[in-house]
C-alpha cells in the first residue's frame, strides 16, 4: 500500500472515530446488538403520562435522559418531532441533578449539538463540574430547543409560570412539586415521565400513577428489574443482592412499591388471574357478595364456580357516599344483566359482613334489613376470621398443583388494584386501607 493511501486511511479512521465519540453512546442506544426490550417499550409508549418504576441499575435513568435528547433534537424514532422543544428534567436536589440526571444527559449529547449552556454555578466549558440552569440544543428542523434543570428542594413557586413541551422527573417529586408540573403542560399537550425507584414507599405516585385510581387513559407505567437490564453482569447483581435485605430488595432489584412488610397476596399475577369476561352459565352462579359501607365504600362481587371447583369474580358494584336505596338499585342493575339467579319470590341472596347487623344513625333498621327491603336478602351469618380468609384465597391462587383456582374478569377494576396493593403492616395485620374488596373476597 502506497504512503499517500496509508495516510488516506488513517485520516478516514479518525473521523470515524471522532464520529463514534460525538454520536456513538445515542446510536449504539436504539441500534446496538443488545436491546433493553422495557426501555424500548417506554419510548415506544404514545400516554402523555409514563413512568419506569425501576430498581438501582436497572436502566431506567437511560431512558428518561434518552427520551429528552431525542425530544429535543427532533430525532425521536417513535413519536411526532417538532422543533424549539421547551422541557425539564427535574431532580430532588442540585447535588443529585449533577451527578445523576445532568451526568446522563451531558454523557448522550454530543457537544457538536449544543448551541449555548447557562451555569448557576461553574463554568460552562466544563458542565460536568458545575451546576448547570439551561441547555441550548440544536434542533434537526433548524430551531433551537431548550431544557432546563429543576430541583424540587427549590420549592413549589420556582416551578410556576413556564409553558412546557414535558417534565422529566429523575426519581420521586414532591405532589406539589408533580401537580405544578401537570398543570406547566397542559396548555402544550405536553409529555410529563417519570423514572424512579420506589423508596419512599405507597405514597401519592402509587396511588396516581401506578394504580392509576383517576382512571386516566393517558397514564402508563412499566416496572423495570436487574433482570430486565442486558448490559448488568449476573456477577454483579448477585453482589448487589447479597448486600440488602428482602424489604430493601423490593424497591432496589425489583422497583416494587412497598409498606416494608410484604404484599399479602404474593401470589396474584395478572397475567394469570386476570381473565377477559365471558358469558357464565347459569349453573356456575354461586353468590353475591358484600362489603357494606356508606360513607366509606360498599364493595359487591358476584362469584361464579364452574364444574372444575375454579372460581371466578365475574362482575363488580364500587362506591362510596350513597345510601341503600342507590347500592340496592346498582346490584339489582348488575344481577339483571347477568340474569343472576334468584329465589322462589325473585328477591336475590347475597354474603354480607356481620356488621350490617348493626342500625345505622340515619335509621331505625339495620342495613341487612334495609337491603331486605329492597329484594336483597343477606346473610351476615359469614366467618370473618382474618386468617382463614387471607389463607382460603391464598390457597386458590395458587393450589398445591402450582394451577390458579380463582380467576378475576379485567372489568373488576378496584379488585384488582386492591389485589396488587394489599400489604401487611408492621404487625400481624393487613394495613387497613383501601380493603373493601379484599373484605369481600376473604368472605366469600
Amino acid at each position: 500500500m502506497q504512503r499517500e493511501d496509508i495516510l488516506k486511511r488513517i485520516a478516514e479512521i479518525d473521523a470515524e472515530l471522532k464520529r463514534r465519540r460525538q454520536k456513538g453512546r445515542l446510536e449504539l442506544y436504539n441500534s446496538g446488538r443488545k436491546k433493553h426490550k422495557k426501555q424500548m417499550a417506554f419510548h415506544k409508549c404514545k400516554k402523555r403520562n409514563r413512568w419506569v418504576f425501576g430498581g438501582n441499575r436497572s436502566g431506567k435513568t437511560e431512558c428518561g435522559a434518552v427520551e429528552c435528547l431525542w425530544i429535543l433534537r427532533g430525532i425521536h424514532p417513535y413519536r411526532k418531532n417538532r422543533k424549539d422543544v421547551f422541557g425539564w428534567a427535574v431532580s430532588l436536589s442540585q447535588q443529585v441533578q449533577r451527578d445523576v440526571a445532568q451526568a446522563k444527559i451531558l454523557s448522550y449529547l454530543p457537544k457538536s449539538w449544543i448551541a449555548d449552556i447557562t451555569m448557576l454555578s461553574g463554568r460552562k466549558d466544563n458542565p460536568e463540574g458545575g451546576v448547570i440552569d439551561q441547555i441550548k440544543i440544536k434542533n434537526v428542523f433548524g430551531g433551537i430547543s431548550t431544557l432546563g434543570f429543576k430541583s424540587c428542594d427549590q420549592g413549589r413557586e420556582k416551578f410556576q409560570g413556564s409553558s412546557l413541551d414535558f417534565v422529566w422527573f429523575d426519581e420521586e417529586p414532591p405532589r406539589d412539586v408533580y401537580e405544578e408540573c401537570v398543570m406547566r403542560v397542559m396548555d402544550r399537550e405536553g409529555d410529563i415521565f417519570g423514572t424512579m425507584t420506589p423508596l419512599k414507599g405507597k405514597t401519592f405516585i402509587y396511588n396516581e400513577i401506578y394504580l392509576n385510581v383517576r382512571k386516566n387513559p393517558q397514564i402508563w407505567h412499566e416496572s423495570i428489574t436487574w433482570e430486565d437490564n442486558p448490559f448488568l453482569s449476573k456477577k454483579e447483581a448477585k453482589l448487589l443482592e447479597s448486600t440488602l435485605d428482602s424489604a430493601a430488595l423490593d424497591a432496589r432489584k425489583y422497583g416494587r412499591f412497598s409498606d416494608g412488610a410484604g404484599l399479602v397476596y404474593p401470589e396474584f399475577d395478572e397475567n394469570v388471574h386476570v381473565v377477559e369476561p365471558f358469558d357464565i352459565p347459569c349453573d356456575w352462579q354461586e353468590n353475591i357478595s358484600i362489603d357494606p359501607g356508606l360513607n366509606n365504600p360498599l364493595s359487591a362481587h358476584w362469584y361464579a364456580v364452574d364444574w372444575d371447583g375454579n372460581v371466578y369474580v365475574v362482575a363488580e358494584h364500587f362506591a362510596a357516599g350513597k345510601d341503600i336505596d342507590f347500592h340496592a338499585g346498582a346490584i339489582k342493575e348488575i344481577s339483571r344483566k347477568l340474569n343472576w339467579k334468584t329465589d322462589g319470590r325473585g328477591r336475590l341472596n347475597a354474603l354480607i359482613d356481620s356488621a350490617a347487623n348493626q342500625h345505622t344513625l340515619a335509621s331505625s333498621k339495620s342495613v341487612a334489613e334495609l337491603f331486605a327491603e329492597k329484594g336483597i336478602v343477606v346473610n351476615t351469618n359469614v366467618n370473618k376470621d382474618m386468617f382463614t380468609g387471607i389463607a382460603r384465597v391464598k390457597s386458590f391462587l395458587k393450589r398445591g398443583n402450582g394451577e390458579a383456582n380463582l380467576y378475576v374478569f379485567s372489568n373488576c377494576f378496584n379488585m384488582i388494584e386492591e389485589f396488587r396493593g394489599y400489604y401487611w403492616a408492621s404487625g400481624d395485620a393487613p394495613v387497613k386501607r383501601d380493603d373493601h374488596c379484599m373484605d369481600d373476597v376473604s368472605v366469600h
